[in-house]
């Protein structure tokens, strides 16, 4: 039942920093939020969720940084979000084979946004999309008409979106990204493969039973350090869901991975699941090779 220590690890979601200052990466949808704690004292917005939040002072080479830290914890490869900048241009040059890439959108854009995606895409070769609904600005739920393009050019390249589900841990409206959405979605889009974000609570149970309904929605496990994953999806992983549950941290945004992979040691998977888990789901459903 403990954590096989021969899988090349894929992390399904992980940063590459700018700075020791991460506060750019939560920019596009700081003037959603009210609360004063947040804007005076939080260092990220979701900071009262989170102990230990991973430092970098005195790095001076991030990229490099964070494949050391990969190193350490035996991820071969992870997926982190295209940026269109300098970092990102040296991950994918200098590291190609640990790096593959999601480009978060924002659907209020519209068709700038499908031609952006296309264009990136041609350049870079992505291997999924991504948008946080209640992080848009405005605000912009999972099942909205102006997320229906974004659909559509994900459909059409063969790439997956990954979309945030349950409330945000920003003190921010959680009405974008009820878990109940994503059911329109699927049946409109037979064919697009969804990857849930950040946990879908409190509608973990609903997640499942969408994932039990269509069969090309996952579940990734990003932002929750696994002595916290919902009991429900650690069921369905051990059960029907085997290969619908997707390895993702959230290193270095708000966990670190010592804290990560000393949880996973008492994670109740089954034998049989830990190399679906760790790296065979993410083989499969981001289409790597």
């Amino acid at each position: 039942m403990g954590m096989p220590k021969n899988i090349k690890v894929i992390d399904a979601m992980l940063g590459i920093p700018e700075a020791e200052d991460r506060s750019e990466w939560f920019a596009p949808f700081r003037p959603l939020i009210k609360d004063q704690q947040t804007l005076q004292q939080f260092a990220m917005p979701a900071q009262y969720m989170f102990k230990d939040i991973p430092q970098s002072a005195g790095v001076d080479d991030f990229v490099k940084w964070t494949v050391d830290e990969m190193d350490r914890f035996g991820i071969e490869r992870a997926m982190v979000g295209w940026n269109d900048n300098a970092t990102s241009r040296r991950a994918k040059e200098m590291y190609g084979e640990r790096f593959f890439f999601d480009l978060p959108c924002d659907p209020n854009r519209g068709m700038e946004e499908v031609a952006r995606i296309r264009r990136i895409h041609a350049e870079v070769g992505l291997s999924a999309l991504s948008v946080f609904p209640a992080g848009t600005l405005p605000q912009v739920a999972i099942n909205h008409k102006y997320m229906f393009p974004l659909y559509t050019v994900a459909s059409e390249l063969g790439l997956p979106i990954c979309i945030n589900a349950g409330i945000p841990g920003p003190r921010i409206p959680m009405e974008t990204q009820k878990v109940e959405y994503l059911d329109e979605v699927c049946w409109f889009f037979p064919d697009l493969k969804v990857v849930m974000r950040h946990g879908g609570e409190p509608w973990a149970d609903l997640a499942v039973k969408l994932m039990l309904k269509w069969p090309n929605l996952y579940y990734s496990t990003s932002a929750f350090a696994p002595k916290h994953y919902p009991k429900a999806i650690i069921d369905y992983a051990n059960t029907r869901g085997a290969d619908k549950i997707i390895y993702a941290g959230y290193f270095p945004m708000g966990l670190s991975l010592d804290r990560i992979f000393s949880d996973m040691e008492n994670l109740p998977l089954k034998d049989e699941v830990w190399p679906k888990f760790l790296r065979e789901n993410a083989v499969k459903v981001f289409n790597l090779k």
